[in-house]
């Protein structure tokens, strides 16, 4: 049954249009009018449109004094999608009629009149096809519906609201009592299927009204796919935020690397997919630069494969403070619910939060302190036990995809700290299963976490924008790279059934490009040669930046970085045939103390820590026997691939070196 705002006066309806509509055209840049010029009384607006996708009906609106000529636009909320038009076939006494247009898709629309240059806001509604319009109520249950496929039910498909888990029925039919505290409806897209992509966001969640008193129906539409072979890129914080040509960066390097990436498997025959890994913007920039989620999805909606995301810290609104879930509300209103689960193939995926965004002092017009903590609130915790309970297979590969590591950067003998507050819990929950990846971002950094005896180990990745897009930026380096030396990437991980395979890709190179040597004879870090714009008082500050590259050296010897480093991969340096041993070390990569922090000196400027380059234990020392030998250094992945370099000596150091 439809539910309708109840317009008890003249008077208050005038109010209430008066302040909706103002507000409403000054956001999108329309002259502001006295609305009451379209003089339209008495509107009656459904707060859901319940619209059968077998015999969809004409759209109707209650309320006077329409006039033929009028256009009513049903416009997105979230501002993605297309502004639908529609013209008014009837006209009654206390009603119009528009005809129905397949371009109405599902979600919440703002409903607007256009008469003349006079443009309005009448009202709100949500827009929801409805396959099975006879389900019958259930006590207690307040959101039902259908899962289906080809016109049929989907059986056994997971179905929740964040808090509570069903499963539907043989016929795709679902039923929960939900309270709708969180807004929303999902599912866990089963193996074999995939759900529509809408403004790049795949459509597995429905809005939900909040009104616990009457049951709402969402259904969900699935495609019948074969994905147990597949590929799946997850790209860590992307960060636009239109600043330091990062747009165009992205689009000439990241973009276009992506597109050939998805070519490559798909002329395989492997279903592609992406997940991001949290800061997908940048939160200091939304309002300075006008960039926010929205802006980001523009940039992505035209990719030809679907894309879940995760949320980061830097994807909370900056102007709210102390208040995680209103804070949030942009990302869940245009990219779906903060965690939720999705099963690609043999695969089961979950994506989890563990932000709790405070930004103390925040408010409208004001920036906060973006403060955070790194940690798995209990609600999740919950939920995430109910959904893997619904695994009766434990030793079905399970992924778990969120934003803050769980554990620290290991230092040279693989030691390592809980980096997020719960760590120890959430590998609790998880360790029912045998075969557990933990997949996260945030560092900026690369490095892998495999607990001796455990069953979980996690995978951290470099970031898609290196260092925040700075080492990229006009009359900079000229390269893309994250703070520990690895080039800006992504990583690609193949799975065949249960079979999985990973590597890290760098941006602008080919797949097998998974080290960089230097000959640190050659490295030789200097005022003179790398800062020359910078004023004295700067100068005086590249030694200590630069550490022991600073020092000329006649050793012979040789660094090796080797980002997606893991203990279980082979090394091997050879001179004349001889093999020579080598080091684990934790130090700086010289390439990027020249790319960014010397890059910022140079413009009188100081590095900003976070950015700075970090010190990483996927670094191995060599010492070679003369100053122009040539060595010969192989990597040895888990999987048997093999990555190979012929070093010839003295190499070169400078910024596009490999």
């Amino acid at each position: 049954m439809m539910k309708y705002y109840k317009l008890f006066s003249l008077l208050s309806l005038f109010i209430v249009l008066v302040m909706g509509a103002c507000k409403d055209d000054i956001a999108q840049g329309i002259e502001d009018k006295i609305i009451t010029e379209i003089k339209v009384t008495h509107i009656n607006i459904p707060l859901v449109y319940n619209i059968s996708m077998t015999q969809p009906e004409d759209i109707r609106i209650k309320g006077r004094k329409f006039e033929e000529e009028d256009i009513i636009s049903f416009v997105p909320k979230s501002g993605q999608g297309e502004t639908i038009e529609l013209s008014i076939s009837n006209i009654d006494e206390d009603e119009i009629v528009l005809a129905y247009s397949d371009l109405l898709k599902d979600g919440d629309y703002e409903v607007r009149i256009r008469r003349g240059e006079l443009n309005q806001l009448l009202g709100k509604t949500n827009v929801n096809h409805v396959f099975n319009t006879d389900i019958p109520d259930k006590e207690g249950m307040t959101i039902k519906g259908t899962v289906f496929s080809a016109g049929n039910g989907v059986a056994n498909v997971v179905v929740s609201d964040g808090i509570e888990v069903a499963k539907t029925d043989e016929n795709g039919v679902y039923y929960l009592s939900s309270q709708k505290k969180n807004g929303q409806v999902f599912i866990s897209v089963p193996s074999n299927y995939e759900v529509a992509v809408q403004n790049g966001i795949p459509q597995f969640f429905k809005n939900l009204s909040g009104i616990t008193s009457d049951a709402e129906i969402k259904d969900f539409e699935l495609s019948a796919v074969n994905n147990e072979n597949n590929a799946v890129a997850f790209l860590a914080d992307i960060h636009l935020a239109n600043r330091n040509n990062d747009i165009a960066q992205f689009q000439d390097g990241f973009i276009k690397d992506i597109n050939k990436t998805y070519e490559y498997y798909k002329n395989q025959d492997k279903k592609f997919y992406g997940l991001t890994l949290g800061d997908q913007s940048w939160d200091a920039y939304w309002y300075a630069n006008n960039f926010k989620l929205a802006e980001y999805l523009n940039l992505v909606k035209e990719l030809d494969f679907p894309v879940y995301n995760v949320i980061g810290n830097h994807d909370y609104d900056p102007y709210v403070s102390l208040n995680d879930w209103l804070a949030a509300a942009p990302y869940r209103n245009l990219m779906g619910p903060t965690y939720y689960s999705v099963n690609i193939g043999k695969v089961h995926y979950v994506i989890l939060d563990n932000v709790v965004y405070k930004n103390t002092g925040g408010i409208p017009g004001t920036i906060g302190a973006r403060d955070y903590d790194g940690v798995l609130d209990q609600a999740q915790i919950d939920w995430l036990k109910k959904d893997l309970a619904q695994i009766t297979d434990k030793s079905t590969p399970v992924v778990v995809a969120m934003h803050v590591p769980l554990y620290s950067s290991p230092d040279a003998n693989g030691n390592y700290n809980n980096y997020m507050q719960n760590s120890p819990e959430l590998v609790s929950v998880l360790s029912g299963f045998s075969n557990v990846k933990v997949l996260t971002g945030h560092s900026h950094i690369n490095y892998r976490i495999t607990p001796t005896g455990s069953n979980v180990s996690e995978h951290n990745i470099g970031a898609v924008s290196a260092t925040w897009w700075w080492t990229g930026r006009d009359g900079y380096a000229g390269n893309h790279i994250c703070k520990d030396g690895s080039p800006g990437g992504y990583a690609v991980w193949t799975n065949e059934g249960r079979n999985q395979q990973w590597h890290y890709k760098s941006i602008g190179y080919e797949k097998d490009y998974q080290f960089r040597s230097y000959d640190l004879n050659t490295v030789h870090i200097t005022a003179a040669a790398h800062t020359p714009n910078a004023n004295a008082t700067f100068k005086e500050k590249v030694p200590g930046i630069a550490g022991e590259y600073a020092t000329k050296r006649d050793d012979n010897q040789v660094l090796v970085n080797v980002w997606g480093y893991q203990d279980n991969w082979k090394i091997t340096v050879k001179e004349n045939g001889n093999i020579l041993p080598y080091t684990r070390v934790r130090k700086k990569d010289p390439l990027h103390i020249i790319s960014y922090d010397l890059q910022r000196v140079n413009v009188n400027a100081d590095p900003t820590s976070a950015f700075s380059t970090t010190n990483t234990a996927h670094l191995f020392l060599v010492k070679a026997s003369s100053a122009t030998s040539t060595l010969e250094i192989s990597v040895e992945d888990e999987f048997g691939n093999v990555y190979t370099e012929t070093m010839e000596r003295p190499k070169t150091f400078n910024y596009t070196m490999r």
